[in-house]
C-alpha cells in the first residue's frame, strides 16, 4: 500500500467524482482508477461504488478513510520530524473570532518565543464549523463553549467567560444603573450571530431559563460588522468580555448582566493524542498556560479559570 494511493482515495471521497479528483491530483483519471483498483485488492474489500452521478464510499471505505486520514497525518509528521532536531512540524487551531480577539496574537507571541520552528496556522471562523473541522480532521485543536464534539476528541474545560451587553447611545435609558436584568435586556433590539454560532446557544439557554425571548433583530456572524452595527445605533448585543476593549473604545455604554447564568464555558477540544503530532500536544499546553496567563493577569475581562 502506497501514501499516494491513500490521497487519490481520499481526492476521489472529498470530490465525489474520479474525473474531478484527477484534474485536482494532476494525473490520468485511467491512471487513477487503476491506482484504486490496486488499493482494494490490497485491503481485500470494496471501497468505492461507482455510478452514473459520481462515486461514494461503501461502508468499509467510510471506516478505511479515518484510518487513512491518520496514516498521512503521520506521514508528515515524520517528515517534518525528520528534517529539524529541534521541536518542529505544523498545527492548525482554530478560534471563534471574539476568542481569537483575547487570545489569537498572544499564542502567537509565545509559539514563537517558546517553538520557533513550529509553524502554527489559525483558523478563525464560528464554532459551530470549528465542530466540522475538527471531525474532519483539517484542524488539531480548537477553543469551543460547548463539550458536544464527535467521536475520538478530547474536551478539556478550560474558563467561562461572563456576558455582557454593550448598548449604543440611543438606547441608553437613564434609569438604568450598572447592570441590566434580563427583563430589561429583553426589551432591546438585539443583533446576534446566527443559530450556528456556539454564543447564540447559550444566549437562547439562558433566557429560556428565565421564561423570556430576547429580540433578535438582525444577525450578523462577522464580529466587526456585528460591532459596526452596534455602533450605528441599529441595535444592541451580548458578547463576552473579550469585546469589552473594542465596546469602550466605539463609545459603547457597557453593562454588566443580572444573572449568574449569563456566562459562556469555554472548553480546548483536540483531536485524541495518538493522533496529535509532537508540535500539536506543545501547542496545546501552551495555549492552556497563554489562557490561564490572560485571565489571571486580568487581560481576560469577565473570565474566570475552571
Amino acid at each position: 500500500m502506497e501514501l499516494r494511493q491513500l490521497r487519490y482515495f481520499l481526492s476521489v471521497l472529498e470530490h465525489g467524482s474520479l474525473g474531478r479528483a484527477a484534474v485536482e491530483l494532476g494525473v490520468g483519471a485511467s491512471a487513477l482508477s487503476q491506482q484504486l483498483s490496486k488499493l482494494e485488492s490490497e485491503v481485500c474489500t470494496r471501497l468505492l461504488t461507482r455510478s452514473s452521478t459520481g462515486v461514494s464510499p461503501t461502508a468499509a471505505g467510510l471506516a478505511f478513510e479515518y484510518h487513512a486520514r491518520l496514516a498521512l497525518r503521520q506521514a508528515e509528521h515524520a517528515v517534518l520530524a525528520a528534517q529539524s532536531g529541534r521541536m518542529s512540524g505544523y498545527v492548525s487551531v482554530g478560534l471563534a473570532p471574539t476568542t481569537a480577539s483575547v487570545l489569537g496574537l498572544t499564542l502567537i507571541d509565545k509559539m514563537r518565543e517558546r517553538y520557533p520552528d513550529i509553524r502554527l496556522h489559525l483558523v478563525e471562523m464560528l464554532s459551530g464549523y470549528l465542530v466540522n473541522q475538527l471531525n474532519a480532521r483539517h484542524l488539531d485543536l480548537a477553543v469551543l463553549f460547548q463539550a458536544e464534539a464527535g467521536p475520538r476528541l478530547d474536551v478539556r474545560p478550560l474558563l467561562t467567560e461572563r456576558l455582557f451587553a454593550l448598548i449604543p447611545a440611543a438606547l441608553v435609558r437613564p434609569e438604568w444603573g450598572e447592570s441590566l436584568t434580563l427583563q430589561q435586556i429583553a426589551t432591546l433590539p438585539l443583533v446576534m450571530p446566527s443559530t450556528q454560532h456556539g454564543l447564540r446557544a447559550t444566549l437562547r439557554a439562558i433566557f429560556e431559563r428565565a421564561g423570556l425571548e430576547a429580540n433578535i433583530v438582525m444577525e450578523v456572524d462577522g464580529l466587526s460588522l456585528l460591532m459596526d452595527c452596534v455602533c450605528a445605533g441599529h441595535a444592541a448585543t451580548l458578547q463576552p468580555g473579550a469585546t469589552v476593549a473594542r465596546a469602550h473604545q466605539a463609545g459603547l455604554r457597557v453593562y454588566a448582566i443580572d444573572d449568574a447564568q449569563a456566562q459562556r464555558r469555554n472548553v480546548m477540544v483536540s483531536l485524541a493524542d495518538d493522533e496529535l503530532s509532537p508540535a500539536a500536544l506543545a501547542t496545546r499546553i501552551v495555549l492552556q498556560e497563554v489562557a490561564r496567563a490572560l485571565v489571571e493577569q486580568g487581560r481576560w475581562p469577565g473570565a474566570r479559570l475552571l
